[in-house]
């Protein structure tokens, strides 16, 4: 039996304890997980990490994840990006009503482009629920701390960002 991949997407800047959460769990659906980070190649220097760096860090955040877990960018439709890689599922976390409505429409649109991909809801841990990499980045900025909502040295690099 050929084994499962699915693609996690997001933005993750940066990814949050949440994001890892979906990924520890998705693991128990999915041989495999690529986390993408999406970016637009037409805004150069939009986000507050580069995708670069956002890749580095994830990378190095789920490394106890071993080889089930790989980490990418890409730019462009994120069911062409699917093809690519040859996933058949995209992960997306849930956190809230307002996530799925938004969510809904973005998979009936991948649906629509790629009905061959499907897309499978994982519900935010009642831990995460509230939490959202603009909050956290809010949270560093005004100078607070985000133990347990982001990896350790998420949360180092960010203070690096905001408070070099």
């Amino acid at each position: 039996m050929e084994d499962t991949l699915a693609v996690y997407p997001g933005s993750f800047d940066p990814m949050t304890c949440g994001h890892l959460d979906i990924v520890r769990r998705g693991l128990t659906v999915f041989d495999r997980i690529r986390v993408a980070v999406a970016y637009n190649k037409d805004k150069v220097g939009s986000g507050l990490f580069t995708p670069d760096e956002r890749v580095a860090m994830i990378r190095e955040v789920s490394s106890e994840f071993g080889d089930r877990v790989t980490v990418d960018s890409f730019s462009g439709l994120l069911v062409e990006y699917c093809r690519k890689v040859k996933a058949g599922t995209i992960i997306r976390g849930l956190r809230a009503v307002a996530d799925f409505e938004y969510e809904f429409q973005m998979t009936m649109m991948n649906r629509h482009m790629a009905p061959d991909v499907e897309t499978v809801f994982l519900m935010a841990d009642q831990d995460h629920f509230y939490t959202s990499s603009s909050l956290i980045r809010e949270v560093i900025a005004l100078g607070g701390h985000a133990p347990k909502l982001v990896p350790e040295l998420i949360e180092k690099e960010l203070i690096k960002k905001f408070r070099p």
